[in-house]
């Protein structure tokens, strides 16, 4: 059974060169960076050398890179060490509704401990309002946590504007861009961003292995506490061969390879979102067509129960969604969906999410078009 992997945006598989790169890492460069001898010479140069190349496709400084094991990392450090080191200047905080878990759950411990946070509502389309967030801003507000791409229906959030609207105001800036980075073009001293979450596996670069971006200027202690890695500000010997894949991974998402996928999946959109009406089909898009990632398309399907469908796609060898992988397995339902639709509604069983990526063609998407509409009928 030919197989169809359409959950990029769960995780993405490695990239070929990637792992030829860190096949290589493991074999010829073991020793650990922070030893003085030859071989932790060799292993720091190349850990410096990763640094500088994730630093250009942000254009930032490359000191200014943390390497860390992965997104919901990035996310908790900035978010929670934001929190308590800032806690004499405020306890307010402002996020939405729509985020990803690693940032929800660590707001919500926040306000376990004295801290109050805003919850950005979002529309029927998923989109968050500037004058809400306006109205939010106080005098006392530390730090505004607002994803840039969302993974379950891949609206792009409003980062430049809210980014411009906070560079006179000591609130700390942070955007989790673990579905961004790799898709969009991402400057974050142009956007007003203080600090950036990033996942390698969502670039066809390893699991577990990641990195936060943090401006100069921005003071937050180390969250990992121990030896004296990533210049004190994050504990423990470094992940190497996974920081040389990452490296590698975002190193073949060149300008002109971001654009031709960019072009490739709004195409299978089409291709999708034609070929229901032509059958027939009862759809809907969940989000902003008109302002989304290109590789995440979220649908509802009214009276085709989701969970079912998937099990019969999956038996057919075809791999969707109903959402974030972190809550596979749990039967709440989508909480992005929840906040555009609300509670009671059957818009939250109804729905899937398909996400294109690297091996993906269109004779794929072709077969996956036949395979839905066989099992919907």
């Amino acid at each position: 059974m030919e197989k169809i992997y359409l959950d990029h945006a769960a995780t993405t598989p490695m990239h070929p060169q990637v792992i030829t790169e860190m096949t290589m890492i493991m074999q010829e460069t073991f020793g650990n960076p922070s030893s003085i001898h030859g071989f932790g010479r060799l292993a720091h140069e190349k850990l410096e050398t990763a640094r500088q190349i994730i630093a250009d496709t942000l254009q930032v400084n490359d000191h200014e890179i943390i390497f860390n094991s992965g997104g919901t990392e990035g996310d908790n450090t900035a978010i929670l060490e934001t929190a308590f080191s800032r806690k004499a200047e405020g306890k307010h905080l402002i996020t939405t509704a729509i985020e990803h878990p690693a940032v929800l759950n660590a707001m919500k411990y926040l306000e376990t401990k004295g801290f109050e946070v805003t919850y950005l509502p979002v529309d029927e389309k998923g989109n968050i309002s500037l004058e809400d967030f306006e109205q939010a801003l106080r005098e006392d507000t530390i730090l505004v946590s607002i994803m840039y791409g969302n993974n379950e229906i891949g609206n792009l959030m409003p980062i430049k504007e809210i980014g411009e609207r906070l560079r006179e105001h000591p609130a700390y800036f942070h955007t989790d861009a673990v579905q961004a980075y790799g898709n969009q073009t991402i400057h974050p001293k142009d956007l007003g961003i203080d600090l950036l979450s990033v996942s390698a596996h969502k670039i066809n670069g390893p699991k577990g292995v990641g990195f936060l971006y943090k401006k100069d200027g921005v003071n937050i202690p180390a969250m990992l506490l121990g030896g004296e890695q990533e210049e004190k500000r994050r504990a423990g010997t470094e992940n190497l061969a996974g920081i040389w894949g990452m490296a590698k991974a975002a190193e073949l998402l060149t300008v002109e390879e971001r654009e031709a996928r960019s072009e490739k999946y709004a195409g299978f959109q089409q291709m999708i979102l034609e070929e229901l009406e032509k059958q027939g089909i009862d759809v809907q898009v969940n989000g902003d067509l008109e302002n989304k990632l290109p590789h995440v398309l979220n649908l509802r399907l009214p009276g085709v129960v989701n969970d079912l469908l998937l099990m019969k796609l999956d038996l057919n060898g075809i791999a969707i969604s109903t959402g974030s992988a972190c809550t596979a397995g749990n039967i709440e339902p989508s909480h992005v969906l929840e906040a555009m639709y609300g509670k009671d509604t059957p818009i939250l069983k109804e729905s899937i999410r398909i996400s294109f990526g690297y091996g993906n063609t269109k004779e794929d998407i072709q077969k996956f078009i036949q395979q839905l509409v066989g099992a919907i009928k």
